[in-house]
């Protein structure tokens, strides 16, 4: 037997992936739904936060609200903020599930090789949260404000009364996609370890990397230049890191052959 061979290496019955998926997914379900709870409970505080650096933009201003035009719209949004949250403090736990249904399949040296992998995607996804929330939010809408008029403009004053559901909708996809968009290193590691892309090919391709880049940061943030160039900057810098990191891959797998 290999030294790192697993007992279990004898071929599982269908059944038996099956049922460990079952269990996973209930881990999962029953996960968000704690969750789910948990965030509807903390709605209120979840609110103020999202809220907050809106408030700050607005400043001392008096009179300044977010409004909700639909009968229903409160009470869905506030559904909305409870499952958000409950996504957000749950994610490492889901990640967990995954490593914890695909383990059995893998040798150790593959477990090791999936556990960093598992450390850093919250911590990625946190990260790119972040930036969203102290960075992008304060730059945006100081952006969007710029475009209210006084009332001694001609014609009519312009102010902003903004929708609770369409603002909330935005600050929770531009955190959703920023978190994701972190995930970049993850994702060109894995390519280069499974050896669909080499390193090589990430150094000659930055020129198509950077159109790519500008396009998704485009797509995944509001129509601003402020928010574009921020998750363009943040994702390229990753890039850069990928690149370090993936030449540290290529080099493990280098020695790992020659121990073969």
């Amino acid at each position: 037997m290999m030294p790192d061979a697993r007992p279990e290496d004898a071929p599982q019955p269908l059944l038996a992936h099956l049922a460990e998926l079952r269990t996973r997914l209930t881990w999962a379900v029953l996960t968000l739904l704690v969750g789910f709870g948990v965030g509807y409970v903390v709605s209120d505080t979840t609110f103020g936060l999202l809220t907050l650096p809106l408030k700050q933009a607005f400043g001392e201003e008096a009179g300044r609200r977010l409004i909700y035009t639909g009968l229903a719209e409160a009470f869905v949004t506030k559904m909305q903020l409870a499952l958000f949250t409950a996504f957000l403090i749950t994610f490492p736990v889901l990640a967990a599930q995954l490593y914890l249904f695909l383990a059995p399949g893998l040798y150790k040296h593959e477990k090791r090789v999936l556990l960093p992998y598992l450390i850093a995607a919250p911590v990625l996804f946190f990260l790119g949260a972040a930036m969203a929330y102290f960075y992008i939010f304060p730059a945006a809408w100081q952006f969007f404000l710029s475009f209210e008029t006084g009332t001694d403009a001609l014609g009519l004053p312009l102010r902003l009364e903004a929708r609770m559901s369409e603002y909330l909708d935005l600050s929770m996809s531009i955190i959703l996609a920023f978190g994701i968009s972190f995930q970049l290193p993850i994702l060109l590691t894995l390519l280069v370890r499974v050896g669909l892309i080499s390193v090589e090919t990430l150094q000659k391709g930055r020129r198509y990397a950077i159109v790519i880049l500008i396009t998704v940061a485009a797509i995944l943030t509001p129509p601003d230049v402020i928010s574009q160039l921020g998750l363009f900057s943040a994702l390229y810098l990753l890039y850069e890191l990928s690149i370090i990191a993936c030449k540290l891959v290529k080099s493990e797998n280098k020695e790992l052959s020659e121990h073969a």
